[in-house]
């Protein structure tokens, strides 16, 4: 009997020196999961390491190549791997539309340093036509090169009353007189009332526009910045008739 009580108590001590051992161990913390994120992969594109101004001459200055996201690569983006010369032979060329410093240079934004200013702020197949304006036709002398603008004739038929009709819509502003960049007016100059307005016109347009000038008055009405990115278009019922001399003889354009 001695040897059996003997036996269980040594298995009960056992017992709890087991327990004492396992609850005196440190507690295990869970290993946290390591996902290794892999940068997306870039192409060394070329942009404005500065703001470029409208007619301004590129230099070595004013270009740089940046790392750009290969997902994001457009192209018309001038880039190291098709160009890595581009910095030095886009030199002395000069910029038809503003930059921005980080904007990606594009071809279709610069001229030949040969290229009149103006002509190098034009798109593609579209004319500079200049009309007369004043104050009081040019909502108050306030608009300026880049703005865009309605066109309203403005004519007196015999035995009717004076009628004022939209002939163009949408159409942009290149310069008021000699001025063709926004960006030259200072923030604190007074508005300067030109005596020209020259706009960015198609044929059509500037066929519509010579003929309503020679008919009657114009006057530019200015639009919001919200509608630059929609066309420009000519109102067909805006404009009478006229006659007026193309390539050496008279023709009749329709401008009712």
């Amino acid at each position: 009997m001695l040897r059996i009580l003997i036996l269980i108590g040594a298995l009960g001590a056992g017992g709890v020196a087991a327990w004492l051992a396992l609850a005196m161990q440190p507690e295990t913390q869970p290993v946290a999961a390591v996902v290794e994120t892999l940068p997306a992969p870039t192409t060394d594109v070329l942009v404005a390491s500065l703001d470029l101004a409208q007619g301004q001459k590129l230099g070595p200055e004013s270009l740089r190549w940046q790392p750009w996201p290969e997902a994001a690569l457009n192209s018309g983006f001038i880039t190291r791997a098709t160009r890595p010369d581009a910095v030095e032979t886009l030199g002395g060329l000069v910029v038809r539309d503003r930059f921005v410093a980080g904007d990606p240079i594009r071809n279709e934004k610069l001229a030949k340093e040969e290229t009149s200013m103006l002509a190098a702020g034009l798109t593609a197949g579209m004319r500079a036509v200049a009309i007369r304006i004043s104050a009081e036709s040019s909502a108050g002398g306030l608009i300026l090169p880049n703005d865009r603008v309605d066109v309203v004739h403005t004519a007196s038929r015999e035995g009717q009353d004076t009628v004022s009709r939209t002939i163009l819509r949408n159409v942009r502003v290149l310069a008021i007189d000699q001025k063709v960049d926004d960006a030259a007016q200072a923030p604190d100059k007074a508005a300067v009332v030109g005596k020209t307005a020259t706009l960015e016109l198609d044929q059509v347009q500037t066929e519509t526009i010579t003929g309503a000038q020679a008919s009657g008055a114009l006057s530019l009405a200015l639009r919001s910045v919200e509608d630059r990115n929609e066309a420009s278009v000519v109102e067909p019922q805006s404009v009478t008739s006229v006659r007026i001399l193309r390539a050496g003889h008279s023709e009749t354009v329709t401008i009712r």
